[in-house]
């Protein structure tokens, strides 16, 4: 009984030392090459729109990203000011108003047009913010995705080499390396 338990403990004792000495071997490999913080780009990018993108060193979306703001934050100025005016003529002329006004839609429009004048306006604004706050997510969505390819290589030459790894005994160790000839990045998998 003993000896089966004292066999059961040494075969845990193995399996769990190979599966630390990979996890080991991982660490150091990986740790080898400076890391680009996908977390860091995220709180950039949603800090200041463009700067997960500068973080990325990806500079030609930052003009991009300010240019859909000053095109939407022109819309929404443009649709701001038509909805107040319309809204203002739409209720001079609903309540019957006499006194003089400087709104030149009170003379041009009834008070049906006005109030679909009105209508479109805030729709067009309201759509103009909805507008916004995605142009905002995907400034967010772009710079976390690109932080994590920051490190990605797309080079012609990439190659997968299979061969055996130098371990401890009992273990039996192959190495995939996966890379260049500039990167190379080499995984230990140990089997106890």
């Amino acid at each position: 009984m003993y000896a089966s338990l004292l066999r059961t403990f040494v075969l845990i004792f193995f399996l769990c030392s190979g599966l630390f000495s990979a996890q080991a071997q991982d660490t150091l490999v990986l740790n080898a090459t400076p890391k680009h913080s996908p977390h860091k780009a995220t709180l950039y990018s949603m800090a200041l729109p463009g700067l997960g993108q500068v973080y990325n060193k990806k500079y030609w979306k930052v003009p991009v990203i300010y240019a859909g703001v000053g095109v939407l934050g022109y819309f929404a100025i443009t649709y701001s000011k038509q909805y107040q005016k319309a809204k203002e003529a739409y209720n001079y002329v609903n309540t019957g108003q006499t006194y003089p006004i400087d709104n030149d839609f009170v003379t041009r429009y009834d008070a049906g047009q006005l109030r679909s004048l009105r209508d479109f306006n805030r729709r067009n604004l309201e759509f103009t913010y909805i507008l916004g706050g995605l142009l905002y997510l995907l400034n967010v969505i772009d710079a976390t995705v690109d932080a994590h390819f920051y490190n990605f290589d797309i080079s012609d030459d990439l190659s997968l080499k299979l061969g055996p790894a130098p371990v401890e005994f009992p273990s039996v160790g192959v190495v995939i390396s996966i890379g260049n000839s500039r990167n190379k990045q080499a995984k230990t998998l140990s089997l106890p």
